[in-house]
């Protein structure tokens, strides 16, 4: 992928997910849409359940309830917010460091070694939503 469509993918990605954050907090009587396909289909979590829910409390300063809800959410607000920021640093100095430490962090996930630990990683954190509804 060209630096280019690198940016603006993980920009777009990152406005959309704001706004949906933004209308879970301000509309959430009226918007309550669940995007969980395997939820929907089986009726038990996937590993990425209560990741909105875990964001809007660390928002809301409820840190342990957030890292309960879903630990993949403090990790997916800070790449949320930290990945404009940098592409909007690149963009202005004429620099490309986003883009290389996403391809160097793109091949480390492809090591074996590297790609088990956070596949287990998942199962782990897909045991721990399993086990909090049980």
């Amino acid at each position: 992928m060209t630096k280019s469509k690198l940016y603006i993918f993980i920009s777009v990605a990152c406005i959309i997910g704001f706004f949906y954050l933004f209308f879970k907090t301000y509309y959430s009587e009226s918007f309550q849409i669940k995007f969980c396909f395997i939820k929907n289909m089986t009726g038990y979590s996937c590993p990425s359940c209560g990741t909105t829910r875990a964001i809007l409390l660390f928002f809301k300063g409820e840190i342990m309830e957030s890292i309960y809800s879903n630990p993949f959410g403090i990790i997916l607000i800070s790449i949320m917010t930290a990945s404009p920021l940098w592409i909007i640093y690149d963009v202005l100095t004429n620099r490309e460091t986003f883009y290389v430490v996403y391809h160097k962090i793109e091949q480390r996930f492809r090591q074996k070694r590297v790609a088990i630990i956070l596949v287990v990683i998942v199962l782990l954190n897909w045991i721990f939503n399993l086990i909090k509804e049980a």
